[in-house]
């Protein structure tokens, strides 16, 4: 997948080489088992991103519930995310309200807010994120989750890199103990584009949010490819 043929400001989301259009995510997800999704985390779970020119405005996870709703009219769709949570915040305020849900697909991202403490505590970061994930597969759902790209920019983000690398560590290993479907994103090309992030410098524009979903309908799709491969061997 390259990320160099076009500029990203001369692409639209029906042009962009990085996304599906939305009937072939919706025919990826048709055989999906998921019927209630639920999302909690940060900011980047509530999807906060500026617009972009030739891009839906819709943030990454509306996007793979719209997708799953194409085929599932019934999906019921819960997205608990805040701007700002920690993740102590999100066990604390969230967890029991998606749970309450009852969901059968569950996404976690936080973990990164935790690092704007002065005195951050990555064991106690790590002891957050294994009660969330550990919850989540209690209930036999299907749990999602990503790590951060590499597109630091400025003194004050450059300084988290080396924490968020940390974060991005402990997630691949919960994702590895508690079978979570990953989206790795700290070297995919997406990060290289000059119009990714928005004006705040943090978060995806809607450029990234359309990446994101496409990303994340073809990881669900493989889990699914995954969970089916012996049946069909049989």
């Amino acid at each position: 997948m390259s990320d160099t043929a076009v500029p990203a400001s001369r692409w639209t989301e029906a042009t962009d080489p990085m996304c599906l259009p939305a009937g072939v995510q919706a025919a990826l997800l048709a055989d999906a088992p998921w019927t209630r999704y639920a999302v909690m985390g940060d900011s980047i779970a509530e999807g906060i991103g500026d617009p972009s020119p030739g891009y839906t405005t819709a943030p990454w996870a509306d996007r793979v519930a719209g997708a799953l709703r194409a085929t599932h009219p019934d999906l019921a769709y819960l997205n608990t995310g805040r701007m700002g949570a920690t993740s102590g915040q999100v066990v604390e305020t969230q967890l029991s309200t998606v749970l309450e849900f009852a969901p059968d697909l569950i996404h976690i991202t936080c973990g990164s807010n935790d690092l704007w403490s002065g005195r951050p505590d990555l064991r106690r970061t790590a002891g957050n994120l294994e009660s969330l994930f550990a919850s989540a597969r209690a209930t036999g759902a299907t749990v999602t989750t990503l790590t951060l790209a590499d597109a630091f920019v400025g003194d004050d983000m450059l300084a988290l890199r080396d924490g968020v690398m940390a974060v991005n560590d402990l997630v691949r290993t919960l994702a590895a103990d508690y079978d979570a479907v990953l989206l790795d994103l700290w070297e995919h090309p997406l990060r290289l584009r000059p119009e990714l992030l928005s004006a705040d410098r943090i978060h995806f524009t809607m450029t990234g949010h359309a990446v994101l979903a496409t990303e994340m309908v073809r990881a669900l799709h493989a889990r699914m490819s995954r969970a089916v491969g012996p049946l069909r061997e049989q």
